[in-house]
């Protein structure tokens, strides 16, 4: 039988196959992925896009209709859900079965809701919110626009576990994205257990801190304590803090703060705290009730881009320091970090001007407070023209002037007789000639300064006075490179580079036409005498490479001053050459994680060291050591270390000791003071255990709570308890 070749039929057949092939995959791709996703409107060039099990689409109703694991996107909106219908044209949508609806600044999850995707205003039923640092539940939350949403009958907390540590609850929430938090009729709950009631709670999303503040404690000197803040808000520009404080042997306290910030007049605070002080230790004869109070305003102003303008004032009413003498202080007592930043605080007005090559600063500066002994200033001005170039000549120009009107005045009681007041006017004019020669860098100069005084220390009139000045800085740089690559000690080192800097400064300064005895002093200016010396400096620094990065291995600067000699303003007597004291500073930087700087003043007369400081630190991955040693001679050796590490992803322990080697006027040898702090993680918050010893004072124990969203905040619980003896302090929270 004859063969025939059929070779359209052998393609009908490898098309058949193909298509068998093709349909084999589609099928195994769509049982694989069983979402579908449709592009349902594309108006306006941005696309809803519907993924699901199940997608249908109505031409005439023009919706959406999905089941089973649904996925909406819109913009930077994504919502899923089991059942959903949207409309194309108006984006209004209704989802069902856990819904979840996730934008950049939040996430709303619920049973139900309805939602429009262009307008982005909702209502979402039974819901869970995050709202960073928010998390919350809610009955009902409304979408009311992109920036706002209202959570009703719900609470917040920061707090991420279901059942949270702690939680403010009310009946309306009222959160504007990334800005605040609006809420009335606020309740606060440690678990399960109601702790503050709060008419109103308004907390700026913007504002690290927490509104409300509550220490307890106990303190010999104030008894048992509670100390309180609330934060309020008037407007955007305006917030501030009510004060209410009870001390069980002192009585009640209360006061107020604001702090504002304007447009076109610059920002500042006010504090007010007032107390009708109820000692219950006074004497028989003496008033068991003081009034004390004090009240600071300080403000600053960006006038323009030149122009700068900062006040403060201090006003401190206190009838027991009057009575009882500068054992008490106002701020001592109730302010006690206020008062070791500064024990007596002044006030002035201050502006300061920048022109393009000086400056003009003025300053008012009047005493607010009778018991200060203060200078005032009524007022100061001072120009200042940094050393500048005169036209195209070598010569530079430098020009400080001051016009003063200055009172001395001692504090109350003293008699103001022994009060002081001068009017001065002084200006200080300085050429120099800036030149290199050869290798060293030469800038000799000259200069005058007059001063104009309304009278002397007798109160006559007084001639101007002139003192004139010459002298040279003069100064030079050597370095040398050495290609030195190596992991000596462990120590990275890629290549070395040596750098020493030398320089003098010489000055020399003439008898004043007037003498300083015949002035009154006020400041260094009228005590102005012959002069004869030469400042001297010598700096060393080696330096390498890490990570492309220059870093000083080590920088040592030894610094002194030669004294041809000096004349005593007061005996005429001439004292012959000599060198002041050394001092000295070392910077060291081996490793990246070590870091040592020391100190070190040496008495030439004395020939030993008057002062000595070293620092050392070592900064690990899980911790980190610190030692430092302090030495006076004739007034103390003090030892301190430090020790901060972390046992566990969950605890962290701390150390910090002082140790005196001699025996002061105010210590005696041994451990000063001791710290031992546990600090452990609490998901929401962190809580501090602190135990410390001060010596001749007591032991405390306090504890700290810590939100981690508001780390600045804290709620402390201070104890004190074993005084070693009456009258010992304890330790101020």
């Amino acid at each position: 039988m004859p063969k025939f070749h059929n070779s359209s039929s052998n393609l009908l057949i490898s098309q058949f196959i193909i298509y068998l092939w093709v349909a084999i995959i589609n099928l195994i791709f769509f049982l694989d992925r069983p979402h579908l996703y449709v592009y349902a409107q594309k108006e306006e060039g941005w696309p809803v896009i519907v993924n699901g099990d199940t997608v249908e689409y109505s031409m005439d109703k023009k919706e959406v209709i999905a089941s089973g694991n649904v996925e909406v996107t819109y913009k930077n909106t994504r919502l899923t859900c089991e059942r959903l219908t949207v409309n194309t044209e108006t984006k209004d949508a209704k989802a069902e079965g856990n819904v979840r609806l996730e934008e950049d600044r939040g996430i709303i999850e619920g049973k139900e809701i309805v939602y429009n995707f262009q307008t982005k205003t909702g209502l979402i039923i039974d819901s869970e919110f995050r709202a960073s640092p928010y998390f919350g539940r809610a009955k009902e939350v409304k979408k009311l626009s992109e920036d706002e949403f209202v959570a009703l009958d719900g609470y917040m907390s920061t707090c991420s576990y279901d059942k949270p540590h702690y939680r403010i609850t009310s009946k309306k929430i009222d959160f504007f994205m990334d800005d605040k938090v609006l809420t009335r009729n606020v309740k606060v709950y440690a678990g399960r257990l109601p702790i503050l009631y709060l008419p109103q709670y308004n907390h700026s999303l913007k504002d690290p801190l927490l509104h409300v503040q509550v220490m307890p404690g106990k303190r010999r000197d104030w008894g048992p304590y509670m100390l309180t803040a609330w934060r309020y808000t008037l407007t955007d520009n305006a917030t501030g803090r009510i004060y209410l404080d009870y001390r069980d042997r002192l009585g009640v306290a209360e006061g107020f703060g604001l702090n504002y910030n304007t447009h076109n007049f610059g920002r500042g605070d006010y504090k007010y705290y007032y107390t009708q002080e109820r000692s219950r230790e006074f004497d028989e004869y003496q008033p068991a009730e003081f009034q004390r109070y004090f009240i600071r305003w300080r403000h600053k102003w960006n006038i323009d881009a030149r122009t700068d303008f900062t006040s403060e004032y201090y006003k401190i009413i206190d009838s027991k320091r009057m009575l009882y003498g500068n054992e008490y202080n106002f701020l001592k007592d109730y302010f006690y970090r206020e008062y070791e930043k500064d024990a007596q605080p002044l006030s002035y007005w201050f502006l300061h001007h920048y022109f393009r090559y000086s400056t003009l600063d003025i300053l008012l500066q009047k005493r607010t407070n009778r018991w200060y002994t203060q200078l005032e200033k009524l007022p100061e001005i001072k120009y200042s023209l940094p050393s500048i170039k005169i036209l195209q000549t070598p010569f530079y120009f430098e020009n400080a002037t001051e016009l003063a009107n200055f009172n001395y005045k001692n504090a109350v009681p003293s008699s103001s007789v022994n009060d002081i007041n001068v009017k001065r006017w002084d200006t200080y004019n300085k050429f120099s000639l800036p030149l290199k020669v050869i290798f060293l860098n030469v800038a000799p100069f000259v200069a005058s300064r007059q001063t104009f005084y309304d009278k002397d220390v007798y109160g006559s009139s007084v001639c101007p006075r002139t003192v004139f000045y010459t002298g040279s800085d003069l100064s030079t740089k050597f370095y040398r490179i050495f290609n030195i690559k190596s992991k000596f000690l462990g120590m990275d080192i890629n290549g070395l580079r040596h750098v020493v800097t030398p320089s003098l400064s010489y000055t020399y300064n003439h008898d004043p036409t007037v003498s300083s005895t015949k002035l009154k002093q006020i400041d260094s200016i009228d005590s102005i005498a012959r002069n004869n010396s030469v400042a001297l400096l010598l700096s060393n620094k080696l330096q390498t490479k890490r990570n492309d990065v220059t870093v000083d291995l080590l920088n040592l600067r030894v610094s002194s001053d030669y004294i041809f000699y000096r004349v005593d303003p007061t005996t005429n007597n001439k004292s012959s050459g000599h060198l002041s004291d050394i001092l000295f500073d070392l910077e060291l930087l081996p490793y990246s994680w070590m870091r040592l700087d020391v100190d070190a003043i040496y008495d030439r007369q004395q020939n030993t060291f008057s002062q000595a400081n070293a620092d050392m630190n070592f900064n690990f991955k899980r911790c980190s050591i610190g030692m430092g040693q302090r030495y006076q001679r004739k007034a103390g050796k003090e030892l301190t270390f430090s020790f901060d590490g972390r046992i566990n992803p969950k605890w962290k322990f701390g150390i910090y000791e002082r140790y005196q080697f001699v025996d002061t006027l105010d210590y005696k040898r041994g451990l000063k003071n001791q710290q031992y702090t546990f600090s452990r993680d609490l998901h929401c918050w962190t809580i501090d255990f602190t135990y410390e010893i001060e010596k001749d004072k007591g032991h405390a124990v306090w504890v700290v709570f810590r939100l981690k969203a508001f780390p600045e905040i804290e709620f402390d619980f201070n104890q004190t308890y074993h005084a070693p003896k009456s009258g010992a302090q304890t330790t101020t929270p």
